[in-house]
């Protein structure tokens, strides 16, 4: 008979949310350390912004690109480049709070491909909407859009379960609702960037995506959601 006491209190993190944590962290420590003349050398000031340059996705190569009809490999990395590199440490610790979050949700119900198919999925149609509905020549970076695709398959498993007690199934939208309100509040206040589109693209992308790639169809759903 096994005990209560064998089984740990603490749940392990998907090894594939685990690697994207890693990944973005390791690349913003280094980003940092360089700024602060730890690591690199004198060059390494300019690591980061070297890297949006390189990696952010840029809506004016997308519209050359759109222009010319040439899609060349490096300018199409970009769409799913862009979520590893952020602005400052401030904006990756917030992606890497959201990551770790509700990407831990996701491995315990997803494939490890589901969840990086959902993340970068995600990400590459924040970038499209973002560069289809605006002429914004700020570039897009940092993982908000994929991490709202995380938040999407949250919400669709939060609406089935919802729907399946009879309950009032929108409630599963305040998380996007309150996120979003929070944005454009900042943005009226402080002003900044439309980010917001490729974050609602980003969400809108995890909530369809999910349809397709849940295991085991919505009983299978319900029965991991109710172990939780």
């Amino acid at each position: 008979m096994s005990s209560p006491f064998d089984e740990s209190p603490i749940n392990p993190l998907p090894p594939v949310v685990v690697g994207l944590a890693l990944l973005i962290f390791g690349i913003e420590l280094a980003f940092t350390l360089g700024e602060r003349g730890i690591i690199g050398g004198p060059e390494a000031v300019g690591w980061r912004l070297d890297a949006v340059q390189r990696f952010a996705f840029s809506g004016d190569i997308f519209d050359w690109m759109l222009e010319t009809g040439v899609y060349r490999p490096d300018m199409l990395l970009r769409f799913v480049s862009y979520p590893l590199v952020h602005v400052n440490f401030t904006h990756a610790l917030f992606v890497l709070v959201f990551l770790l979050a509700l990407g831990k949700m996701a491995g315990e119900i997803f494939s490890w491909w589901a969840v990086l198919l959902i993340f970068f999925g995600s990400a590459a149609m924040g970038a499209l909407v973002y560069g289809l509905l605006l002429n914004d020549p700020v570039p897009l970076v940092g993982g908000y859009p994929a991490v709202y695709g995380l938040i999407g398959s949250f919400t669709l498993l939060m609406w089935v379960d919802l729907a399946a007690r009879g309950a009032n199934k929108y409630r599963a939208f305040s998380l996007i609702a309150f996120l979003l309100g929070i944005q454009l509040l900042w943005g009226i206040l402080f002003g900044g960037s439309r980010e917001w589109v490729a974050d609602l693209a980003g969400f809108a992308t995890g909530f369809g995506l999910s349809f397709l790639l849940v295991p085991g169809g919505w009983q299978r759903v319900l029965q991991v959601v109710r172990r939780r």
